[in-house]
């Protein structure tokens, strides 16, 4: 049986879930598709499209795996359904 509170935390874990997947769809291929284009921008001395292959989707990928545990742990704890 759904009850309310089942219903808003599935629908709130999978509201993070299609915006991490989101996210995940942009830096791992939609950044890469305009590579050319991010070429003209220098960072450091290193063109931007270099930049994001070579490390920048890298990052964005380990701050978005902290930034959804702690957003998943936020919504377990919100629901009662927390790991101690």
């Amino acid at each position: 049986m759904a009850t309310p509170d089942r219903v808003s935390y599935w629908n709130k874990t999978k509201s993070l879930m299609f915006v991490m997947l989101g996210l995940w769809v942009f830096f791992g291929y939609v950044i890469h598709m305009f590579v050319e284009q991010l070429n003209s921008i220098v960072i450091f001395g290193f063109p931007l499209g270099f930049y994001m292959a070579a490390q920048g989707s890298l990052i964005a990928f380990v701050v978005m795996l902290f930034w959804f545990a702690r957003r998943q742990n936020a919504i377990d704890e919100e629901h009662g359904v927390h790991e101690d």
